[in-house]
């Protein structure tokens, strides 16, 4: 059974989980090529017997269950860093703090075809993806042991991906992250200096002064952070103030898919389709933050490694202003 532990030093939780290094090449950095061809794909159609059942799908001609004629399948995670059986139990060892490895664990499946990325322009794919994210955290985070619900997608050998299919990933956790809980009391001290939310007062600042707006639409804007950690680093903000993605209605998941799929189109053709990492940034699930917090996206082409001073330091190298790299984005 995994375990959460916690940092007494730093407030850190991490997930033991030991049966994720059952996972087929756990510790190569290398997509795993005996399931790279479609024959042997367990998120192709006809394969669907490799997966655990499904939780949700999207079958437009109303076939059945865990069988071709798909559009969108969500999974368990055959090897879960969580599980979602059992009871939520807080103890300790010594003064060391540890919670039982409660949690959700689901692989969202976004096409049926297996060289298909979001680098394709394909907003549909996009907005399905986003449609199923949404119907699961609704679901999910009725279980009062969750407390946050994480969807992210790693993209490549170097993100993280084990897989070469596109898909995206869900986590509920039964603790609050540090990252999180740091951007909430962030924006919690600026909105009790100055009555507004920091998001807002961020997206009509870039918007006004257009140094780093990249991208904009009807619902959504792209921008490049001020001070980003990563070359090409985005962050994708929702233009009315909402503090759960799930709470975003069609249209607006509509406009988010477009907007997305023309940001991967840009950054594909200008850096050749790298590997990245994509979080959806949300509320708790039982939050008391909707007057400051703004769920956002944050988008991060992998371009270089993470070295000894970053992890020494928390500071962070980029080479590229933010200005350039919009720049360089929108003459794409």
């Amino acid at each position: 059974m995994p375990e959460l532990r916690k940092d007494p030093i730093t407030g850190t939780w991490v997930i033991i989980s030991e049966e994720r290094k059952q996972r087929p090449r756990y510790y190569k950095i290398v997509v795993d090529q005996d399931l790279s061809s479609p024959e042997n794909c367990p998120f192709c159609p006809g394969n669907e017997a490799m997966t655990p059942p499904e939780t949700f799908a999207l079958r437009p001609g109303h076939s059945p269950a865990n069988a071709p004629g798909w559009d969108l399948r969500v999974v368990p995670n055959k090897f879960p860093a969580l599980r979602i059986e059992g009871q939520l139990r807080k103890s300790g060892e010594g003064f060391y703090d540890r919670i039982s490895g409660i949690g959700a664990h689901e692989v969202l499946i976004e096409t049926p075809r297996h060289g298909q990325t979001w680098f394709d322009g394909d907003a549909a794919v996009v907005r399905n993806t986003l449609l199923a994210a949404r119907s699961r955290v609704l679901d999910l985070k009725r279980d009062v042991r969750f407390k946050t619900i994480m969807v992210f997608k790693n993209f490549g050998p170097t993100a993280g991906a084990t897989l070469s299919h596109s898909h995206t990933q869900l986590i509920a956790l039964p603790v609050v992250p540090l990252r999180l809980q740091e951007e909430i009391e962030g924006a919690r001290a600026h909105y009790a200096m100055k009555e507004r939310c920091i998001f807002c007062d961020i997206i009509q600042y870039e918007s006004e002064s257009d140094r780093r707006l990249l991208l904009e639409n009807e619902h959504f804007v792209a921008l490049a952070p001020y001070a980003p950690r990563f070359s090409f680093e985005l962050a994708v903000y929702p233009k009315r103030h909402a503090a759960e993605f799930e709470s975003t209605p069609d249209p607006e998941l509509d406009s988010l898919g477009r907007l997305l799929s023309d940001i991967l189109g840009r950054v594909g053709r200008l850096l050749e389709r790298p590997d990245y990492n994509l979080i959806l940034h949300n509320a708790p699930c039982q939050n008391s933050v909707g007057e400051f917090f703004h769920w956002h996206v944050e988008f991060m082409p992998v371009l270089a490694r993470v070295a000894g001073f970053e992890w020494g330091t928390g500071f962070y190298i980029n080479p590229i202003s933010p200005e350039e790299s919009v720049q360089a984005l929108k003459s794409v």
